[in-house]
């Protein structure tokens, strides 16, 4: 009969206890990495729908461009365009940044002010839509990569067959057809966070322009990006800043909204595109762990709220941003118990 001493029975137990976490582990990052290349998937797919739909805005500008008294310049400028709006959609990825970065140029020469103002508006949009889903598609890229070229991870095979996602690189442009026309003091892009509690409730922040005490306004979490940080990081950032949450990034969905707004705040005028995402959380009571000089001023309060709550604050007088956020709430429910990311769109 073999029998085993305390301390034989000890290490094999400690190697079971060390492989049994070594499994864990490796389930988990497998699981993990299976979210990320769907994530990457979604986001590929997203940035080819916009660069679609850019090229489609093109070839329209090019069409407005060669009407029947065009100059003969414009009209050699409009044919070139729709030539490189077709080389666009054709090529194949490997190709894609080239064809596209051709196309950008080309749109930059375009004189916006003979356009009518309603293709002036979409051909900014079809731009916006780019520049977005491009940084989110680089952001799984990067996410992905990250996880994926660990050496644990490779020596393990944990990420499979699946080929190592690959960044696109087209330039970013600020065109004359994506401002405001309005002289401002500072431009920014802002990550925000609808946070929604497990009874539906969205958390709102109460506070008030430092030159207008007596005009408080409510607002959802967010702030600024920072250089270097990707819209998530800064998303996950604000939360905690903000309220003391350490969200999972996981836990994000969207962006699903898309808004931009021109407004004063402490004497300059800020032009801010708001990129808006969705987490279900519990709840709990906020209590910034790193507010700015700003937030610790002029930030009065917090508040979860339903609809009827959002709309009796808009009554009183205590405006909310976005504006209708009390309709727009379903959206974001919707988007939140979702595992399939939504497409962004405009919003006021």
């Amino acid at each position: 009969m073999i029998t085993f001493s305390a301390t034989t029975i000890l290490v094999l137990a400690l190697i079971a206890a060390v492989i049994i976490a070594i499994g864990v582990w490796a389930y988990s990052t497998a699981n993990r990495l299976d979210r990320l290349h769907v994530r990457g998937d979604q986001a590929r797919d997203a940035l080819e729908a916009a660069l679609a739909r850019r090229a489609v805005v093109a070839r329209t500008v090019a069409i407005s461009m060669a009407g029947p008294m065009s100059e003969s310049a414009a009209a050699e400028q409009s044919k070139r365009l729709i030539a490189l709006a077709d080389r666009a959609e054709r090529a194949g990825w490997s190709d894609r940044e080239t064809a596209e970065n051709q196309l950008a140029a080309a749109l930059s020469a375009v004189d916006i002010t003979s356009l009518r103002p309603q293709l002036v508006a979409e051909l900014a949009d079809a731009e916006a839509r780019v520049l977005i889903a491009r940084r989110f598609h680089n952001d799984a890229v990067r996410d992905t990569l990250a996880l994926r070229t660990r050496r644990p991870v490779r020596l393990l095979h944990l990420g499979g067959t699946a080929p190592l996602p690959t960044y696109f690189e087209i330039a970013e442009r600020v065109t004359p057809a994506a401002t405001t026309g309005l002289e401002v003091d500072t431009v920014r892009t802002s990550a925000r966070v609808v946070l929604l509690d497990d009874e539906d409730r969205v958390l709102l922040v109460r506070g008030h322009d430092p030159q207008t005490p007596d005009s408080p306004f409510w607002f959802t979490v967010g702030g600024g990006i920072e250089p270097g940080e990707t819209l998530r990081t800064a998303a996950v950032r604000e939360v905690w800043e903000e309220t003391g949450l350490a969200l999972d990034s996981t836990l994000l969905r969207g962006p699903i909204w898309r808004r931009v707004a021109v407004f004063p705040f402490n004497g300059e005028l800020i032009r801010s595109e708001e990129l808006f995402f969705v987490a279900r959380v519990r709840w709990f009571d906020p209590k910034p762990a790193d507010p700015t000089v700003w937030e610790r001023r002029c930030v009065t309060a917090y508040r979860w709220c339903l609809p009827p709550d959002i709309a009796e604050l808009d009554r009183i007088g205590e405006t909310v941003y976005p504006y209708h956020l009390d309709n727009l709430l379903a959206e974001a429910l919707a988007a939140a118990g979702s595992d399939i990311e939504p497409e962004v769109r405009s919003i006021r």
